[in-house]
């Protein structure tokens, strides 16, 4: 699944070859999960920004008319801006542009979702509504970070991928940042040291990937068809059966809470 650096990567490519466009037209798949990308229409496109995982697309109608088209990518989602109408039958949306151009959403598996709403209005997505601070908010200290991990005896692992601690965080840059840290990613307390050693490490994992343009497993592609790099540099993540790249010693996989991990 796309995280934080993906989507990231992929806003800043979307952002300015649709900011100012206005929509005219869309289509979409009947799917509750993208059958409200026609209340687009009518409006321009004022920016694209990202929380988490989200994508955020700021919409304008004026007459007060502040909306939000929120898309987030699932599994196998992606955004491209054609001159062509799509004939990709994996095509769940598709929003027609007053310059003649189509952005489309296309998504295999179906599991990404997209919603318009009122701008800011987020409770129709719980997990977007109560999602914690982004991990490069200069107001995201160390102390704070450990105040809110040390609230609740869930495993460090799934603490990170519940999204209420730090946004943007999936399985790849979890398990890349608890090694880096030497956290064992079933451990229920992390004291403010290793807290503090978390949130570093976290922060360095995501910057390097959004350098390399994200990591591309399968999928991920940005709006121009290109792969990310960053795959190329994992230290940890999938790796089980390699040697340690510090010590040596074969690295192992095992599920924590229903997800792989490599330790």
């Amino acid at each position: 699944m796309p995280e934080l650096p993906e989507v990231e990567s992929i806003r800043g490519q979307l952002e300015p070859l649709i900011r100012g466009a206005r929509i005219i037209g869309a289509t979409a798949h009947p799917s509750t999960k993208f059958s409200s990308a026609p209340e687009a229409i009518g409006h321009v496109v004022t920016g694209v920004g990202r929380r988490g995982k989200y994508l955020l697309v700021g919409l304008d109608a004026g007459r007060d008319s502040k909306r939000e088209l929120i898309i987030h990518l699932g599994m196998t989602g992606g955004l491209q801006v054609d001159d062509q109408r799509p004939r990709d039958p994996h095509c769940r949306a598709r929003w027609q542009l007053d310059d003649g151009r189509h952005l489309w959403f296309r998504d295999v598996r179906r599991f990404g979702r997209l919603i318009v709403v009122n701008r800011g209005d987020h409770r129709s997505l719980p997990t977007l509504h109560a999602m914690g601070p982004e991990p490069f908010d200069p107001r995201l200290d160390p102390r704070q970070f450990h105040r809110s991990l040390a609230a609740t005896r869930r495993r460090i692992k799934t603490s990170l991928l519940s999204q209420r601690h730090v946004a943007g965080l999936g399985n790849i840059y979890a398990d890349e940042s608890l090694w880096r840290s030497r956290i064992n990613p079933v451990s229920r307390r992390v004291g403010p040291e290793r807290a503090d050693r978390l949130l570093g490490a976290i922060r360095n994992v995501l910057a390097e990937a959004l350098r390399h343009g994200g990591t591309t497993l399968r999928d991920y592609r940005t709006p121009d068809g290109r792969r990310g790099r960053n795959q190329y540099r994992l230290d940890y993540y999938g790796r089980a059966g390699q040697p340690c790249p510090a010590c040596g010693t074969t690295l192992a996989r095992r599920i924590v809470d229903q997800r792989s991990t490599t330790w």
